[in-house]
Formats: C-alpha cells, sequence, structure tokens
C-alpha cells in the first residue's frame, strides 16, 4: 500500500494542478482572491505539520474532495456555479426542477459537504492531539465543526462591511436569503453530525470496548470542585503552604 507520506504529496499536487486550472479567468477575480485567503492557511498549515504528523489516507483524501469542491466554488463565485446548466447538458432535464430548488444551492451544498468530509480529520486530530476518547471523540468534532462554521459566516459579514457592493455580495452569496447564514451553518453540523453517526456506527462493529471506552469517557475523573478552590490550591502550592 501506498506510504502516508507519498499519498498526502501525491493528493497535494493533484489538488495543485487542480487549483492552478480554476485561479485561470476566475469569474470574478475580487471573490476568488477573497474565497483563496482562508484555503492559503489551511494548506500551509498541512504542509507544515505533515512531516510531524501525517494524518491518514481517509482524512487526506477527504480534505483533497472538499478543496477540490471549493476551488469550483472560487472559480464560479458560489451563487453562479453551472451545476444545473452541466446537468441539463447531459441528462435534458433541470436538477433544480428535479429537486424543487429556486435558487442556485451550490454553496448550501459545500457547507453540507464541510462537515461530512472534514468532521473525521477533525476528529483524527482530537484523539492523537488531545486523546479524547469515547463519547468526546465523537462530540468534539461536532462542536468544532459548528464553531468553525460560525467563523466563516462571521469572515463574511466582516468581508461585506468591508469591501460593500458587488465584491461583498458575491462573497456573501446570501442570494436574497435572510436566513442564509444560519442555514449554512445548520448544514454544517448536520454534516459532521451524518459522518460522526457513520465512525461511531463502523466502530460500534468494529471496536470490542467500544461500550467501556464511552462509558469511562463520562465517568468523572476529578471529584473535587474546580474555580475558586482550584485558585486557592494553586495559590497556597506556589507559596508553599498546604
Amino acid at each position: 500500500m501506498i506510504s502516508h507520506r507519498r499519498y498526502f504529496l501525491i493528493a497535494s499536487a493533484l489538488y495543485m494542478g487542480f487549483w492552478a486550472v480554476l485561479a485561470v479567468n476566475p469569474h470574478n477575480r475580487g471573490d476568488w482572491a477573497l474565497e483563496n485567503v482562508l484555503v492559503a492557511v489551511a494548506v500551509a498549515l498541512l504542509f507544515f505539520s505533515y512531516k510531524r504528523m501525517l494524518l491518514s489516507r481517509i482524512s487526506y483524501t477527504l480534505i483533497f474532495i472538499f478543496l477540490c469542491l471549493h476551488a469550483i466554488g472560487a472559480h464560479w463565485t458560489y451563487s453562479l456555479v453551472p451545476y444545473d446548466q452541466t446537468f441539463q447538458a447531459v441528462t435534458g432535464h433541470s436538477f433544480n426542477a428535479l429537486m424543487g430548488w429556486d435558487r442556485n444551492q451550490y454553496d448550501r451544498i459545500v457547507h453540507l459537504a464541510y462537515g461530512l468530509l472534514l468532521a473525521y480529520p477533525i476528529r483524527e486530530l482530537f484523539l492523537r492531539v488531545a486523546q479524547v476518547t469515547g463519547f468526546w471523540g465523537y462530540f468534539l468534532p461536532v462542536v468544532l465543526t459548528m464553531a468553525a462554521s460560525m467563523f466563516y459566516e462571521l469572515v463574511e459579514w466582516g468581508a461585506a462591511e468591508i469591501f460593500g457592493s458587488e465584491l461583498g455580495l458575491a462573497f456573501v452569496g446570501a442570494q436574497g436569503d435572510v436566513w442564509d447564514a444560519q442555514k449554512d451553518m445548520w448544514l454544517a453540523t448536520l454534516g459532521a453530525l451524518i459522518a460522526m453517526i457513520v465512525t461511531a456506527t463502523i466502530n460500534v462493529r468494529l471496536q470490542k470496548d467500544f461500550a467501556r471506552e464511552w462509558s469511562e469517557s463520562l465517568r468523572v475523573k476529578q471529584n473535587m470542585p474546580l474555580g475558586e478552590d482550584e485558585i486557592v490550591r494553586l495559590l497556597r502550592e506556589r507559596n508553599g503552604t498546604q
């Protein structure tokens, strides 16, 4: 089987080639640049970290798919990705009409994909870095996905306030929906929930001590209160008193 390092490098090369093709003549260069700011940060982190902590091939595959979906949205501008036109050209039918949609839903699809595809790599980080177990290994990836989705919506709001007019509206991509941010966050959360339910289902079947680990993760490990009691303890410890 191909090594993790080689797999990462191959996936990276494929993504960079795909990204380079879509970087040529995007629909809105300003929106394309904004969409790629966080991507540049994420890609840089992946490259700086892979020598110290390689992720699984599954995680790299999921990240690769998500980045490709995002690259498509950045090229066309999310609200203008011609998925419906492409579907009509191939099948002769409107995908939006079949689904009962009255707007371009590519942005919603990618928000769902964000949770669905990235919750597992996030889980891997929690397990390997924070050493979480049981319940927390499924709950915390969902929570972090929700928080990251909220942060991105705040970034969109900030960009719209700073750049305003056409560029801000293109970046937000609300298409007139006043509940766009809430729906996007919900879809990301739903995707993460689905990913963690699938992961838990597989682990129930394969992990012999699944129930014990889950139960142990919810057991209280520290019986003494923290808060002000912990502050007093730390002060006494610092001062060398009991």
